[in-house]
């Protein structure tokens, strides 16, 4: 597989805040992974991602995509090869789905900002790879949660990304959504070559579908590996572990002490 992504003595955070978030981190990631980032409520997992994505500067090292290093990227060519999907993210009231997946194709535009056939035929074709075609000329804020979802990741996919990153982005899911939108990203990694980082506070489901976990222990450091490995080593454990609850490595589930 080609090498996609590499952090090389990353760290992460914001100046002035004292220590930083994530330190030395060093690992890369290959075309078609599907990598899910996971650490208790506040260990940096979003700060890790906006920094990946470009959104913030990091505090030291680099992260690079195909090796040029994303932060000295032009912001246009960096929309081009990197989609990014929040789960705060609005858009402008009466906006129909089509118009919302359309939005993936705007890097790609002339100044007019008009999009040719081609850009609203791969602008169709995320809709159907997302699973959201039935939402079509629906507005975009009728739909629900998992609707919305499938049709952010849709403007994700119109991009054409090298690297797709989401940040919590099944947090207000059921159970059987959950499953389905990282089934379907898992898919999209594998069918189409892109890395997909995804950050979850579903651990049962990431250890399960990710090809790759990376674990942020809530110190200032990141394990990266399959989640077996991880799972055997007590990493996961010693990240996620209380008073009242552990992680049982033998039936890979949280259980009451």
């Amino acid at each position: 597989m080609a090498l996609m992504l590499r952090l090389d003595d990353l760290s992460v955070g914001y100046p002035g805040a004292g220590q930083p978030v994530l330190a030395g981190v060093s690992l890369e990631s290959q075309r078609g992974d599907f990598i899910c980032i996971v650490g208790r409520n506040g260990a940096g997992k979003s700060t890790l991602m906006r920094t990946i994505a470009g959104l913030q500067v990091p505090l030291a090292g680099s992260v690079a995509l195909e090796g040029e290093d994303i932060a000295a990227m032009h912001p246009a060519v960096r929309a081009r090869r990197i989609a990014v999907v929040l789960t705060e993210r609005r858009f402008s009231p009466g906006l129909k789905v089509e118009d919302v997946v359309s939005l993936g194709r705007q890097p790609f535009t002339n100044w007019r900002g008009r999009l040719t056939d081609d850009d609203w035929r791969i602008a169709d074709d995320a809709l159907k790879q997302a699973g959201a075609s039935a939402f079509s000329g629906r507005y975009f804020d009728d739909l629900s949660d998992g609707e919305r979802q499938r049709v952010l990741i849709a403007r994700a996919i119109a991009q054409t990304p090298s690297v797709m990153i989401l940040d919590e982005i099944t947090a207000f899911l059921d159970l059987p959504g959950r499953v389905e939108i990282m089934s379907l990203l898992r898919r999209q990694a594998r069918e189409e070559g892109t890395c997909v980082l995804l950050s979850s506070h579903d651990l049962d489901l990431s250890l399960e579908l990710a090809d790759r976990i990376w674990l942020l222990d809530g110190s200032g450091g990141l394990a990266e590996g399959r989640a077996e490995a991880l799972i055997a080593a007590g990493r996961i454990g010693r990240a996620f572990d209380t008073d009242e609850v552990v992680f049982s490595n033998d039936r890979k589930r949280f259980e009451l002490r």
